[in-house]
This record gives C-alpha cells, sequence and structure tokens, in this order.
C-alpha cells in the first residue's frame, strides 16, 4: 500500500508535544548496531525530495503503529521505498524516540540511493527499488560480536555460556518462527534473547533469515554478547538484560538528554525539509532553462550530417561497455566505437548531471565542428536525442601525451625527436586555433592529457568544452576561472583575465614537462617540486640541459633541448606582453637560427611552501560565482571548472 502524509511541520511540532509530554523511564536501546549505506550515488535534489517525503510518511505511521512501510514512484527521477520497524518488546514512546534517532543518523547516506540504520530498539531503511519482500544480502547483512571474554574466565565458563546461548537461539529462533508477528523472547542460565522480523516479510522469509542468522551468530560464541544484522530481521543474545517489559513503565519523566536529542532530530529533520524545497526549486529552475537551450540547436542538428542516432552510437560501443574506456574526464567518459560502415571512432558520453554540461555541449558542437586542422582532433557530430549528449570524434589511437609521461604508468619512452615533434604539432594546432581560422579560439585548458596522439606519434588537441572565442574587437574576456592549477597563466587565476597568451603559458608549462618527463607542479616540501623554478635556476646558471629527462641519456642535441626549453620559459614569462605568439613559437622551434629573446624571471615565488600559499590564497579569494564546481583532483593536478 502506499501512505500518503500530510504536512511535516506541524506534525512533528504535535510529536514533539506529545513526546515531552510522556512519562516513561524506559530504555528506548539507541546504541547503534550497524549501519549499511549504498555505494550507488546519485544528485542529491533529485533523491533528497524522495527521501523527506517518505520519512514524514513513516514517521507517522511508527508513531501510530510501532512500523511502518511506505513507497514513492517517481517517473522522471528515482523512486524510494522506505521501512521502519521497532522490536516489538519497546514501549510505543521508547520506539518513536528510538525511530528519531534511527532517522537522525540515516541522512548520512545521502546521496546513496539506499540506506540501513540498525539500532538496538529499532531498524530503519530506505533503497530505489522494493525490497520489503527481501530476507537475506550475502553482501550486506554481517554480525557484530563484542564482550568476549577476559582471560579470568575460566575454560568452562566459556563452555557453559556458549552451551546456554546455543539453545538459547534456537528457542526464540523457533518461537519466533512459529508465531504470527515473527517476534520472541527468551531467557536462559543468565542469558537473555530477542529475534525480531520485519513486518514486510512472510512467514516463510522469516523462517529463511532467522534460520540464517542463528547459524551465523553463533560465530561469536562465547562472546557475552552478539547481534545478527540481517535484511529481513535481528536476533540478538546478552549476559545483559536488555530486554524491556511494558509493565516496566512508571511515571518517572523523560530525562533531559533524551528530550535534547529528540527536539534536535526533529529541528534537524525540518531544516532538511527546508533546504530539500530550495534545492529541487534551483534545480528544477535550471533544468528548464536547460531544456530550452538544447532545444535551441536540436531542431539545427537533427538533419545535419553531423547527427548520429544515439542506438547506432550505443550499438558501435557494445552498449558503452566499460572496456571500450579509451579515456576518462571531469566532464564525461570516451569510448572506443565502432559504427556500421566499419570506421571506428571515439564516443565521449557527457554526464547528464555536469553542472555547466549545455555550455560545454555548445562549445564542442557549434564552436569547433567546422574547424580542420592536423593537430586538432577532428569532430564527426553528435547525438541529442537519447538520455545524454553524445559527442563522436576521430579516433586517436597512441592516446594522451600524459600516459607517457607518468612514472607509473608510462607506455613507452618518447624518443628526444619524438618529443619535439609533439611540441611542434601542439604549437601549429594553437596557432591555428590563434589566427588560422575566422575566429579567435581560446583552448583554456592546454595539458599533457588533452594532446593525444595518433599512429605516427602527430599531436592533437582535444577537449573544447572549456574553448572560449575572442571577438577581433575586444583585447579580452572577463569569465569565471577554469583550468588546471599549474598550467593557468597568472592574470587569468588572478584577474580572470582571459588572452590567448593564457594558452601561450600553458604551453609553456608543457614544453617544460615534456623535455624533462615530470609534471610542473608536485608542491613537494622542498624546492625541487616546482618544475619551472628548477629549469629557470639551471638556466641562470647555463646548466639548463641538466634539467632534460634522464631516461633520454644521450639521444638528444644539447643546442636543441637548450633551444625548447628557453622557449618555455619565454612562454611562461609574467608579463603578457613579453609572451611569444603561438606563430611565433612555432618559428622559433622551427627555424634554424631564429633569435629567441632572453626570458625573465617567471612568475613563482621563492620556496615551495611559498607556492601552496599562493594557490590557497589565490583559490580562497576567488568568487563562488565564477567557479562552476568544487575543485576535484585530476592526474594533472586540482582542476577548476
Amino acid at each position: 500500500m502506499q501512505f500518503t502524509g500530510s504536512s511535516s511541520f506541524p506534525f512533528h511540532l504535535k510529536l514533539i508535544i506529545v513526546l515531552l509530554g510522556t512519562f516513561c523511564d524506559a530504555d528506548p536501546r539507541i546504541s547503534e548496531a550497524g549501519q549499511v549505506c549504498g555505494t550507488n550515488m546519485t544528485l542529491p535534489s533529485i533523491i533528497i525530495p524522495q527521501y523527506t517525503k517518505e520519512m514524514q510518511v513513516i514517521t507517522q505511521l511508527v508513531s501510530e503503529h510501532g512500523w511502518g512501510s511506505s513507497y514513492a514512484v517517481n517517473s522522471t527521477d528515482i523512486s524510494i521505498y522506505a521501512l521502519a520497524n521497532c522490536y516489538q518488546d519497546l514501549p510505543p514512546n521508547d520506539c518513536v524516540q528510538c525511530f528519531l534517532i534511527s532517522c537522525s543518523k540515516l541522512p548520512t547516506c545521502l546521496p546513496a540511493v539506499s540506506g540501513r540504520v540498525y539500532l538496538d530498539g529499532c531498524f530503519i531503511r530506505y533503497d530505489y527499488y522494493n525490497f520489503f519482500g527481501e530476507t537475506t544480502d550475502s553482501f550486506k547483512d554481517k554480525v557484530n560480536c563484542s564482550s568476549s571474554f577476559g582471560r579470568a574466565v575460566t575454560d568452562s565458563d566459556q563452555v557453559a555460556l556458549a552451551a546456554a546461548a546455543g539453545n538459547l537461539i534456537e528457542n526464540v529462533t523457533k518461537k519466533a518462527i512459529n508465531e504470527s508477528d515473527g517476534y520472541a523472547v527468551g531467557k536462559l542460565n543468565g542469558i537473555y534473547g530477542l529475534a525480531q522480523c520485519w513486518r514486510t516479510v512472510s512467514k516463510q522469509g522469516c523462517r529463511e533469515c532467522l534460520d540464517k542468522a542463528s547459524e551465523a551468530i553463533k560465530g561469536c560464541l562465547p562472546n557475552r554478547d552478539a547481534r545478527a544484522l540481517m535484511t529481513g530481521c535481528y536476533l540478538r543474545y546478552s549476559t545483559h538484560n536488555f530486554l524491556i517489559h511494558h509493565s516496566q513503565a512508571t511515571n518517572k519523566g523523560l530525562s533531559k538528554g533524551v528530550i535534547i536529542v529528540i527536539v534536535f532530530a526533529m529541528i534537524a529533520f525540518s531544516m532538511l525539509f527546508l533546504f530539500v524545497a530550495y534545492v529541487a526549486r534551483k534545480k528544477s529552475l535550471k533544468r528548464k532553462q536547460e531544456c530550452i537551450n538544447l532545444g535551441k540547436i536540436s531542431n539545427s542538428y537533427k538533419r545535419s550530417s553531423l547527427n548520429f542516432k544515439y542506438e547506432n552510437l550505443e550499438k558501435a560501443t557494445n552498449y558503452f561497455d566499460p572496456s571500450t574506456i579509451v579515456g576518462q574526464g571531469g566532464n564525461g567518459s570516451v569510448y572506443m566505437g565502432t559504427l556500421p560502415n566499419g570506421k571506428v571512432v571515439a564516443v565521449k558520453r557527457l554526464f547528464f548531471n555536469t553542472r555547466h554540461w549545455v555550455d560545454e555541449f555548445f562549445n564542442e558542437v557549434n564552436l569547433i565542428h567546422g574547424i580542420e586542422h592536423k593537430n586538432l582532433v577532428k569532430l564527426l557530430g553528435c547525438s541529442i536525442e537519447g538520455p545524454e549528449s553524445l559527442l563522436v570524434y576521430e579516433f586517436v589511437p597512441n592516446k594522451s601525451l600524459d600516459q607517457y609521461l607518468d612514472d607509473k604508468n608510462k607506455i613507452k619512452v618518447l624518443s628526444w625527436k619524438e618529443r619535439l615533434h609533439i611540441l611542434v604539432g601542439t604549437a601549429e594546432g594553437l596557432a591555428f586555433l590563434h589566427g588560422g581560422s575566422d575566429m579567435k579560439i581560446i583552448h583554456r585548458d592546454i595539458k599533457s592529457s588533452n594532446v593525444l596522439l595518433d599512429e605516427n606519434f602527430e599531436a592533437k588537441i582535444a577537449d573544447f568544452g572549456l574553448a572560449r572565442c575572442l571577438e577581433a574587437d575586444k583585447t579580452h574576456l572577463s569569465t569565471g576561472i577554469a583550468g588546471t592549477l599549474g598550467y593557468m597563466a597568472p592574470e587569468y587565476l588572478v584577474k580572470g583575465q582571459l588572452t590567448e597568451m593564457a594558452d601561450v603559458y600553458s604551453y609553456g608549462v608543457l614544453v617544460l614537462e615534456i623535455v624533462c618527463g615530470r609534471k610542473n607542479i608536485s608542491l613537494a616540501d622542498d624546492d625541487s617540486g616546482y618544475l619551472l623554478q628548477t629549469v629557470w635556476k639551471l638556466y641562470t646558471t647555463n646548466q639548463v640541459t641538466k634539467a632534460l629527462d634522464p631516461i633520454l641519456k644521450d639521444d638528444f642535441s644539447p643546442e636543441e633541448v637548450s633551444k625548447v626549453l628557453k622557449v618555455g620559459l619565454l612562454c611562461t614569462q609574467a608579463s603578457v606582453t613579453l609572451r611569444p605568439s603561438m606563430s611565433d613559437v612555432v618559428q622559433m622551434l622551427t627555424t634554424f637560427g631564429q633569435p629567441i629573446p632572453e626570458p625573465c624571471q617567471p612568475p613563482f615565488l621563492r620556496s615551495s611552501s611559498s607556492i601552496k600559499r599562493f594557490v590557497s590564497d589565490t583559490l580562497s579569494k576567488l568568487d563562488e560565482s565564477c567557479i562552476s564546481s568544487a575543485m576535484h583532483s585530476s592526474s594533472d593536478g586540482p582542476h577548476i571548472n
């Protein structure tokens, strides 16, 4: 049966008044026996409204009946099923108290789509599917053994307790199975036991659950106390008399501590409800705007040559088989797929819940699809009709450059000739973006993981989700900060002023990484943690070739290494006016005898500890409205998007 609840606030206030005016000294048994949270996560704004609605219904049912089950079906997002069950020896008011404490613990599982809390007096669970008839779960069922004997206890005492507890377990289990309500308590030679099946479990299911619980809990013997926390039931034995009888109720009032816990639990629940209402409203407005934006491009591409059918791409990737994943980024996974005509492609599957996924889709499709260059990954098309947005690119077989620089997962050692060829190709691709077409495009996220290598180790710049177009009549863009720390130009990171020189700075960092064979910024405790600083020190002492990746040994030209590192330092100048354009960089790298200006000291501080403070202070000053999502770790360092 599906239950519907009334407004949460009035009911909660009534419940608090009733609880505070009720008298009972029985122990509600609120100690936590165990908690299990699922691993499948979803957006808080999706699951919390459903979760809150179900907790309102369950609260009222438990206060009236001592247990309750409910579900709400939402065809667009997620369905939530919920169950709460007090153990039958608890008086009604103690049952409500126990339930409220379990309610305060359960939200720690969110935004996981499932969670369970076992207290010594009650059980609560929510999940995204109908679990009401479930009895056992080999992955989540567990037994808690506690209070083992000390050394002073004799072997005969242990044997006696084990025998008594074993008999008691069998007795209460059989009794609970035979009772219509699936509940039984017992006492034998100073051992106390309780068995309880959830009210949603059938009699046969109760038998299956308690049989498994009985066998599992016997593994704790001769411990003094143990609990079997099963999917469909609960079983406990103890040398401590934890059982409660209704006749124990007296006219003593609730303790101050219990009253405080109840009040705070209800306040927290009400605050959660208000928060959910705000988040759900905000999310609804955002989704509505995203649908409008997506609709603007739907008609344009639905009948064009850029349009791919979702079903065809799904089949091409073997239904997005994880084994076909060739790349992973902050905004989506990339799969290798084979089209019906035999053509191998790369399919980028955008995470639908990325905060600015619509903006990134516009960039990838509207901004890049008409641009072709040998050093840019070619966009073949897209799909916007399926459950998520897909982008289709030419397939680049030799993966990304960062996998050739990673010490732990290095695919192969790149020769000096290959490294120089990659640097020249990347420079040519950027030069084309900055001035080789009708518009000036700033990539904003040049780094080793966004440079792919084809079968001939030709560099191809990829991932244009953060790219921006700079109009001819503008000197710069003022925009939100986005990119990867360690590659971001100082004027952009601090002031938000974006020009093509931000890409030049990122390229300069990439030059140093490729030549030296390690990442720019590791923030180690010593000065060697910052690659740009290390190269500059060697340059000022005429030892710059010592920065070269030692794995290359003698397979290089010292003059070329010195020239390339000098170009890298020149690209990373603090002053924008001192950095060369990417077309100038191409000339410097490819033309023999091309003069290269002397670089000045790059924009870093004197030690790695000061670099840490600089990064920390800069991030703390960034306006939150300019940051499209929280920082998250990537293989290239902290990424801001």
